[in-house]
């Protein structure tokens, strides 16, 4: 509470940066209360406009909300809080980060030859090689190819297009449940996040029409794979949200496609439906490597101006050497091949779980991607009771805006032998706190 921190400054930005040091420190927790605006001031020996400049500004920044009578209280997501997921525990089945198997990853190798530091990076910031062949990867997909561009990982590409074409206090459709991380990022760019109900095609239409008419000027999704539902665009959905984008010339439309080359569903894109602002984004992480922070992008001309003018104004480029590195293992047979039978492991690993789940009548999503989605009605009594049976999954609070419980499991290294054990285990939790199940 507030009464555990005190709150410090005798001038507006003071008094604000005081309270982002509690958030970030952890003395603030989410929903604390901060003191009446007339009591702080009384308390600082300022006055009460300065305290109230204060919490607009932290308002603004997404640190702080206001609840009417209920007052002034930290944000549930505040912009400076990380809401990394918790340590797993010492002996736990790890299921809760959402990595790919390592031993399905080719090996990294850089390049032998160092990049020639006397030519012009910044003129010539993408190696036309590599921009050949990420055109020849996302061709066959439907994805138009005229303007591509590259960034380190597709929450930097995101972050800078909607730093770029979005103010302070402007809002973005959000899948709900969805990636943690982008739900975090918006709101650290003091942007609000309007929920978007997914189910397993993806985002649905209804639900996007309603973020669209409360004033929504972006969109985040994803066609396949959705992180952590698992939903993926049917050609019916497609139609549908197509339907409602054409609408809204205006507003930006960014596709997540984050498992892209691991994902066993055909890609349906947004991108090849005539939308005005748009752009498509894919990341290596899932099947080169975590440690590759590169990302491809298509997009319309207006959406590739802005964000390369940005980029050219903070790191200049992505690294040649990343570039190279990427290349060489793009167009290597060998990890064509691994890839190949990453796919097909993933989609084996996540389809037994689910069929493991269904057989003991537990309700669960996952069409496609990586992860296992289990609606429940207390996240906590099922994280705690399947720790006790050595798993650990994650709770679904940290995914979630408005949208119902659950838990997140990640398959990418459950072998079907391990699912049968695990959906047992979950059967048995369910059974011992049967009244806080949702089905």
């Amino acid at each position: 509470m507030a009464t555990q921190y005190g709150i410090s400054g005798s001038t507006a930005r003071e008094i604000a940066a005081s309270v982002e040091r509690g958030v970030a420190d952890g003395a603030l927790g989410p929903g604390a209360a901060l003191p009446p605006v007339r009591r702080l001031a009384d308390d600082l020996g300022v006055s009460p406009g300065t305290v109230a400049t204060a919490y607009k500004e932290l308002r603004r920044r997404g640190i702080v909300v206001t609840r009417g009578r209920g007052g002034t209280v930290v944000a549930a997501i505040p912009a400076v809080a990380s809401r990394r997921p918790p340590k797993v525990p010492e002996g736990l089945r790890d299921l809760a980060g959402g990595h790919p198997d390592p031993r399905l990853l080719p090996t990294l190798v850089p390049p032998s030859r160092l990049s020639p530091g006397a030519r012009s990076h910044r003129s010539t910031p993408r190696l036309g090689r590599l921009e050949h062949v990420v055109r020849e990867w996302l061709r066959p997909d439907g994805v138009p190819v005229e303007h591509v561009t590259f960034a380190h990982g597709a929450l930097d590409l995101i972050g800078r297009l909607l730093s770029v074409e979005l103010w302070p206090g402007d809002a973005v459709a959000m899948e709900d449940p969805g990636y943690h991380h982008l739900l975090d990022l918006v709101t650290a760019l003091g942007l609000r996040s309007v929920p978007v109900a997914v189910d397993d095609e993806g985002m649905r239409a209804d639900a996007l029409r309603t973020a669209l008419r409360a004033g929504a000027r972006a969109v985040v999704c994803s066609p396949r794979g959705q992180n952590p539902y698992g939903g993926c665009f049917s050609p019916a959905r497609r139609a549908e949200l197509l339907d409602v984008l054409r609408d809204e010339p205006d507003v930006l439309v960014v596709e997540n496609d984050h498992t892209s080359a691991v994902a066993d569903v055909p890609l349906r894109s947004l991108a090849s439906g005539g939308l005005t602002r748009w752009v498509h984004v894919r990341t290596v992480s899932k099947f080169l490597g975590a440690d590759l922070r590169w990302a491809a992008a298509a997009c319309d001309a207006t959406t590739l101006a802005r964000h390369d003018g940005r980029l050219l104004l903070t790191s200049g480029w992505v690294s040649h050497l990343l570039q190279e590195t990427v290349h060489g293992l793009m167009t290597d047979e060998g990890t064509r091949a691994l890839v190949s039978r990453a796919r097909e492991t993933y989609a084996l690993r996540r389809t037994a779980l689910l069929r493991e789940l269904a057989g003991r009548g537990i309700a669960a999503h996952g069409v496609s991607g990586m992860n296992v989605w289990v609606p429940v009605a207390d996240e906590s009594a099922v994280v705690n009771g399947l720790r006790s049976y050595g798993w650990w999954v994650a709770a679904g609070a940290r995914f979630r805006i408005s949208s119902g419980p659950g838990v997140r499991i990640s398959v990418a290294g459950l072998e079907p032998a391990d699912a049968l054990r695990l959906a047992s285990d979950f059967a048995a939790v369910l059974g011992e706190s049967e009244a806080t199940y949702g089905g």
